[in-house]
């Protein structure tokens, strides 16, 4: 695939529209078949969906592109030292999913996710990483929040692996690569031609089986039970729980591997989907169905709380439903609202406690209670804080 300059006319204010109309060509395509690459059936253990409570859990929400901001929630956390090396010891992370869209440098934040799981079981830690909407979304070609940056980025990506297929397929008694655009159209209809190479090389990549998504994203979970915390993109419902949160994980997995068609499992499909929920995370503790909540929770055995990214929170993270709902998206990427850095912390001993960059913050020699006055005061009837941490 030949590298071709971006035209001056690709807009973070008309490339929306561009990637809207994409995506219904997209489908179209898909359903036939013609963009899924030749599949292979490889059989696979199981996830691991539940895992013991640690003496020190940390769970980071949305990071949307932003590889900076995504430093500085680990660092804020103590989780990588200022050579962006695994400093964290043996704790057990989290990250909520949404690691794709908004942002310009999501390859950047795929790796630098990656190295940081390598480095963290060679200090007996580990970093867990989850699956959130828009990880769904790009793996069935729907580009709609995309930005100019991250097109070029992945177009950086194919030019470089392209040459490398092409190094590979010179050297005697190597399998020959398999071809990432196999299938993928030169031009697609009310696109512009300019972006053409862009759009496919970002299909070829995270399009089920495609080298960045099996490489990157198919050993993402997309439902995580550590201890009593359960962690979902979205939220889950009962019928999330009766299909099976083993099950769940297994099927995104081998969707994302290439062995179950181009559309997503439907329990990642819609308002109500594990990815999509929102029915735990309005800022107004009054509008979160608890007793939903409370009933969901009891279906899983030592459950008490379930932690979630998605909804962007202005206030910080916080808790509803008396601290069962945790919400921890506090929109950190300059794509969503450029929020200050907060992570969760939960502690064997000592609970639930938010550490905050907020400046207003810094110097404290005791813990804070609440948060009233970071961006907004806490809405009447909004969400109760948990224990902050500067």
């Amino acid at each position: 695939m030949e590298r071709q300059n971006q035209s001056s006319s690709l807009t973070c204010e008309n490339l929306p529209s561009f990637l809207s109309s994409f995506v219904d060509t997209f489908v179209d395509f898909s359903v036939s078949g013609l963009f899924l690459p030749q599949q292979q059936q490889i059989p696979q253990q199981p996830l691991q969906t539940h895992y013991p409570s640690p003496n020190r859990l940390v769970a980071i929400g949305d990071l949307h592109g932003d590889l900076e901001k995504s430093k500085q929630a680990f660092r804020l956390a103590g989780l990588i030292d200022g050579s962006d090396r695994w400093c964290g010891g043996s704790t057990t992370v989290v990250q909520i999913g949404d690691v794709l869209d908004r942002g310009g440098e999501e390859l950047k934040i795929l790796y630098f996710l990656e190295k940081l799981k390598r480095e963290a079981v060679k200090s007996g830690g580990q970093l867990i990483t989850l699956n959130g909407n828009h990880e769904i979304m790009n793996i069935e070609g729907d580009f709609r929040y995309v930005t100019k940056k991250a097109l070029e980025e992945f177009d950086v990506w194919a030019y470089w692996y392209d040459i490398g297929n092409k190094m590979k397929s010179l050297c005697h008694g190597l399998e020959i690569p398999k071809n990432p655009f196999h299938g993928i159209p030169p031009s697609f209809h009310r696109v512009p031609e300019e972006f053409s190479d862009s759009i496919r090389a970002r299909i070829a990549a995270l399009r089920p089986d495609g080298p960045i998504s099996r490489r990157f994203l198919a050993n993402n979970l997309t439902v995580l039970v550590v201890g009593d915390s359960v962690f979902v993109h979205g939220g889950l419902l009962e019928k999330h729980v009766d299909y099976g949160l083993q099950r769940i994980n297994d099927e995104v997995r081998d969707w994302i591997n290439g062995s179950m068609g181009q559309r997503a499992p439907e329990y990642c499909r819609g308002r109500n989907a594990v990815v999509w929920l929102r029915k735990f995370s309005d800022e107004f503790a009054k509008n979160c169905d608890c007793s939903l909540l409370e009933h969901v929770l009891a279906t899983i055995p030592g459950a008490k709380r379930m932690i979630m990214g998605h909804t962007i929170q202005e206030i910080g993270i916080n808790g509803a439903c008396d601290n069962r709902a945790i919400r921890i998206d506090v929109g950190m990427s300059k794509g969503c609202i450029n929020g200050l850095p907060e992570v969760l912390e939960i502690n064997r001993n000592s609970g639930l406690r938010v550490l905050t960059s907020n400046p207003m913050y810094q110097n404290k020699n005791q813990y804070a209670q609440t948060k009233e006055g970071i961006r907004l005061l806490i809405p009447e009837h909004g969400p109760k804080q948990v224990e902050v941490k500067a």
